[in-house]
């Protein structure tokens, strides 16, 4: 009876996880617009040499969203996961003004 029990407890545990995962990966493959209601109060654009800089004037050349601390994509991916916009995709050549200098 008890190895029953374990048994399911392992399978039940087992399911959990990869459910998460699954969930995980999909949030992560589904880019942010342009259009997006929090990426524009942000002033994300996909290319940051497209950035408003009379709007946004703490933009500087260089920032990207590939060089910002709360980007998660590894170098060279053209996008990655972003933890402002609940880990949706990014462009790493991307900016929005919530931009900080990886540390």
């Amino acid at each position: 009876m008890h190895a029953q029990r374990r048994t399911f407890l392992l399978t039940v545990v087992g399911a959990a996880t990869a459910l998460g995962t699954l969930r995980s990966a999909q949030s992560a493959s589904e880019k942010v617009s342009e259009t997006d209601a929090q990426a524009q109060a942000l002033g994300y654009k996909t290319d940051a040499s497209r950035v408003d800089k009379a709007k946004f004037p703490k933009f500087a050349a260089g920032q990207t969203c590939g060089s910002c601390q709360l980007y998660q994509g590894k170098a060279g991916d053209a996008d990655g996961p972003c933890s402002l916009f609940q880990n949706k995709l990014v462009a790493t050549a991307g900016w929005c003004s919530a931009w900080a200098k990886k540390g």
